[in-house]
């Protein structure tokens, strides 16, 4: 089994403590964690029994609240212990490229106009600023706790990350604008693309 980002985190958790899925799933969003991991609850108790089949984390006992189900609380066991520091240390030493989906649509961008290229490119920069302002706030929250950086170093390169991209975005745009960027119109689609409006239509 290759660790997923859940199961690392999940594992990352209960090193701390043991804790039953949802107090897992509860902090994981406390801690805002959701920005590096995609967090469900049911792919979490998925995640959860998955590790305990393979020998990762053990059930410790049942508890009950009010007229709420059973909840099972788990503890990580050695075995778990050393797959994880096993999986952080393999992650860090080698880059593993993931496919990510934006490449490939700049790849294949020059199909469409220039026009609708350059509103879309200007779009995705105003939601890269408010990301980037959202990751500002969180590193505004965790210098006031006074924690440990070596605790949000995922923020700071989240940060780096926006930072990166959203030089490269202002970039090209310059250039098309500009027109250092040919964009021979004759070999773009002509059909309105997904995020073209009416009045784009028209005009």
């Amino acid at each position: 089994m290759v660790m997923t980002p859940l199961a690392m985190a999940a594992l990352a958790l209960l090193s701390e403590h043991p804790m039953h899925p949802y107090e897992m799933y509860q902090t994981l969003i406390q801690r805002s964690e959701d920005r590096i991991v995609k967090v469900r609850p049911g792919s979490l108790y998925h995640t959860v029994n998955k590790l305990e089949e393979l020998g990762f984390v053990t059930a410790t006992g049942t508890d009950r609240e009010g007229n709420r189900p059973e909840r099972t609380t788990y503890e990580i066991t050695e075995r778990g212990h050393l797959a994880l520091t096993e999986r952080i240390a393999s992650v860090i030493e080698a880059p593993e490229y993931e496919f990510p989906i934006f490449p490939v649509a700049i790849s294949q961008v020059h199909h469409l106009p220039r026009e609708l290229v350059l509103n879309l490119l200007q779009r995705r920069l105003q939601q890269l600023d408010a990301r980037r302002d959202y990751i500002a706030e969180e590193l505004k929250h965790l210098h006031r706790m006074e924690l440990p950086r070596k605790y949000w170093l995922d923020v700071d390169y989240l940060r780096s990350q926006y930072d990166a991209e959203r030089a490269w975005l202002e970039r090209i745009t310059g250039e098309i604008q500009s027109g250092s960027l040919d964009w021979d119109e004759t070999k773009a689609s002509s059909r309105p693309g997904p995020h073209t409006t009416s009045k784009q239509k028209d005009d």
